[in-house]
C-alpha cells in the first residue's frame, strides 16, 4: 500500500534506495524539508564551510567509490560556489550529483530571491540538468539521474529542487536501484587490436579516464606484462598501474619525462584506454598532431562522442573502462612482442633517471630539499596511502617523485582547479578511515578551502595536511617570469601562520625550515591522526626561487631577458 510522503522525504527515501551513504553540502532554507527527512534517515550528512569544499568533497567520493557523490546546496550564492566541483567532475569526468534549492514554482521566472535559472547555468558543464516540479516524480527523476551520471562517460547531473514541490505531499511508488549501462568492445575490434599490436614495431599503452575498478586495473597489468608493452598513465591519473611495476614508465602530463615524450612521438602504435586525450595529456595537442597523428592511434572511451572528437584514428572503440579491460585480458599472450621487450626496460630506466634528486638542490644548497619531503613521505607512510592534491607547481613534486601503489591512491583534479587539495583529502578519510591521507597543498590554494580543516575536526577525519609555504601564486610567477621577466604584478601573498591556525581549527600545526625536520614532523603527524583522529598541519616555509625541479625563478628570468622579453 502506498504511504503519503513530502518531496523531501521522497528525495532522501530515494538517496537510500539507490546506495546512498554519504552527503556533503552547506544548509538552507531552500530545502529544510530534506534536511528534516534526513533527521532521521541512516544517511550521513558532512556539513560543510562553503559550497566549493563541500561539491570537491563530493567529487573526490565519486572518484574514490565509482559511485556519484551527493552534494546539497541553496539556491542563488550557495549554486555558484557550489559550480567549480560541478566543472571538475565534468573535465575529471567523476560521478556526481547536485541537488539545489530552488524558489517555489509560484515565484519562478519573476527573478525572485536569489533565483537562478540552472538550466542556463550549468548546462555546459553537467551531462543532465533538471528541475523537479512534481513531487510525484521524483522517484524518477532521482533514478534518471543515477543512471546518466554513471552510464556512458560518468559525470555530473544536477537537479532543482522548488520549494513548494518539497513540501508538496503525495503517494507515488519508488525506483529500483540503478545499473550503469557501458558498451562493449566489438569481436572484430578486438581482432583489429590484435592484428595492430602484433605488426608494431614502438607500442606505448596510456591510460586514464574514469570507471575502472580494481579487476580492470589488475588485468590490465596482466595483459601488459604478458607481452611486455610499456604502460604510461594520463596527466592525474597515475594510480591506474602501481608505479613499482616494471611495465609503468611515467607520467603524460604536463611537466613530462622529455625522454617519454619523446617514446610517444616516435611510437608506431599508441593504444589510449580511457583518456580523453585533452590538452594536458597531449602536451597542447604535440605529441599526437591533430586532427591526423603520425603514430597509429586506437583510442578506446567510454563516451561516443568523445571519440573522432580532436582525434581520427583508424580503430575507435566505445567501451567502458571494466568491459575493454575484460575482452583484452581474453586476446593472451601476442605474437612478435620480442621485438619490443627490450624497449620496456630502457623506458623504465628512463624513468628511474628522471626522477633521482634535481641538481637544483645541490647547487643551491637549499636548507628544505622539496625532494627528499617526497622520499621522506614514501618511507614512513603506509604504501596504500591516499595523496590529494589541487593546483599548483607545489603539485610538481607529488606528480614526479611520488610512487603511487595502486587504483585510489590519487586524488587530483584534471581540470586544474585550485582549492581541491583540502576537502579532498577530508573527504579520503572519511571514506577510508582506515588508511592514511596525505594532502598536498600550496600555500595560496590553501587559503581557498582551508576552512575546511575545520569540517575535519568536526567529523574526526584526522587526515594530514602540507602546506608548501613560498609566499606566492607559484604557476602564475612562473609564467610572469618567463614572459615579464622582472615585474611582479598580482602574484606575491602575505600568509598566515599555517600551523597556529591549525592549532585555533583544533588540528595539530608544526613548521618545518629544514629538511631533517621533516621526517620527525611527519612521524609525529601519523602518530597523531592515528591515535586522536584529528587532523595535522604540517607547513613548509622554504624560498619560493625553488619554483620547479628543473628551474629558478631567477634562471627563468635571466633566460627571458636574454631572449628578448
Amino acid at each position: 500500500m502506498l504511504k503519503s510522503r513530502s518531496g523531501g522525504q521522497l528525495i532522501v527515501d530515494a538517496l537510500q534506495i539507490h546506495g546512498v551513504d554519504t552527503i556533503f553540502g552547506v544548509p538552507g532554507e531552500s530545502y529544510l524539508p530534506v534536511l528534516d527527512a534526513l533527521h532521521d534517515s541512516p544517511i550521513r550528512f558532512i556539513i560543510n564551510r562553503q559550497e566549493g569544499g563541500a561539491a570537491f568533497m563530493a567529487d573526490a567520493y565519486g572518484k574514490m567509490t565509482g559511485k556519484p557523490g551527493i552534494c546539497f546546496v541553496t539556491r542563488g550564492p550557495g549554486a555558484t560556489n557550489a559550480s567549480i566541483g560541478v566543472h571538475t567532475a565534468y573535465q575529471d569526468s567523476t560521478p556526481m550529483i547536485l541537488f539545489i534549492g530552488q524558489v517555489g514554482n509560484d515565484f519562478v521566472e519573476r527573478e525572485a530571491f536569489q533565483e537562478i535559472d540552472y538550466r542556463r547555468m550549468f548546462g555546459p558543464m553537467a551531462k543532465w540538468v533538471a528541475q523537479i516540479d512534481r513531487a510525484d516524480r521524483v522517484p524518477e527523476y532521482i533514478a534518471r539521474a543515477f543512471q546518466v551520471a554513471t552510464s556512458g562517460r560518468p559525470g555530473p547531473v544536477v537537479l532543482a529542487l522548488p520549494e513548494d514541490m518539497l513540501a508538496q505531499t503525495v503517494e507515488v511508488a519508488d525506483t529500483l536501484h540503478y545499473t550503469p549501462v557501458q558498451a562493449y568492445p566489438s569481436p572484430a575490434q578486438l581482432r583489429q587490436l590484435r592484428s595492430m599490436l602484433e605488426a608494431a614495431a614502438r607500442p606505448v599503452l596510456i591510460l586514464g579516464g574514469s570507471g575502472w575498478d580494481q579487476t580492470a586495473c589488475t588485468q590490465l597489468r596482466e595483459f601488459a606484462e604478458l607481452n611486455h608493452l610499456p604502460v604510461a598513465c594520463a596527466f592525474r591519473f597515475q594510480d591506474l598501474i602501481d608505479n613499482a611495476r616494471p611495465n609503468y614508465i611515467g607520467d603524460v602530463g604536463i611537466g613530462i619525462n622529455p625522454q617519454l615524450a619523446k617514446r610517444i612521438q616516435q611510437a608506431d602504435l599508441v593504444i589510449a584506454i580511457g583518456p580523453r586525450l585533452g590538452e594536458m595529456t597531449t602536451g597542447g595537442y604535440t605529441l599526437l598532431e591533430a586532427p591526423l597523428p603520425k603514430q597509429t592511434l586506437v583510442h578506446v572511451h567510454s563516451d561516443a562522442l568523445e571519440l573522432g572528437r580532436v582525434y581520427q584514428a583508424p580503430l575507435l572503440i566505445n567501451s567502458g573502462m571494466k568491459e575493454f579491460a575484460h575482452a583484452l585480458s581474453q586476446l593472451g599472450q601476442l605474437k612478435n612482442t620480442a621485438r619490443w621487450q627490450h624497449s620496456v626496460a630502457e623506458a623504465k630506466a628512463e624513468l628511474h633517471a628522471w626522477q633521482q634528486e634535481p641538481a637544483i638542490f645541490a647547487k643551491e644548497n637549499a636548507p628544505l630539499n622539496l625532494w627528499r619531503v617526497v622520499q621522506d613521505i614514501m618511507r614512513l607512510a603506509p604504501a596504500d596511502s591516499i595523496i590529494t592534491n589541487g593546483a599548483g607547481n607545489y603539485a610538481t613534486w607529488a606528480h614526479r617523485y611520488f610512487r603511487y601503489a595502486g587504483l585510489r591512491t590519487q586524488l587530483a583534479p584534471t581540470s586544474g582547479a585550485m582549492g581541491y587539495s583540502v576537502p579532498s583529502g577530508i573527504a579520503a578519510k572519511l571514506i577510508a578511515p582506515e588508511r592514511t591521507v596525505i594532502t598536498f597543498a600550496g600555500d595560496g590554494e590553501y587559503m581557498m578551502n582551508g576552512q575546511e580543516l575545520t569540517t575535519a575536526v568536526q567529523y574526526r577525519a584526522g587526515v594530514i595536511i602540507i602546506v608548501f609555504n613560498n609566499g606566492m601564486y607559484g604557476t602564475i610567477r612562473m609564467h610572469q617570469e618567463r614572459e615579464f621577466p622582472g615585474r611582479v604584478s598580482g602574484t606575491e601573498l602575505h600568509n598566515p601562520d599555517f600551523a597556529a591556525l591549525a592549532r585555533a581549527y583544533g588540528a595539530s600545526g608544526e613548521i618545518v625550515l629544514t629538511t631533517a625536520e621533516f621526517g620527525p614532523a611527519l612521524e609525529r603527524a601519523i602518530v597523531h591522526t592515528a591515535t586522536h583522529q584529528l587532523p595535522a598541519v604540517i607547513e613548509l616555509r622554504y624560498d619560493g626561487n625553488l619554483i620547479t625541479p628543473g628551474a629558478t625563478l631567477e634562471t627563468l628570468r635571466q633566460t627571458a631577458r636574454n631572449t628578448g622579453k
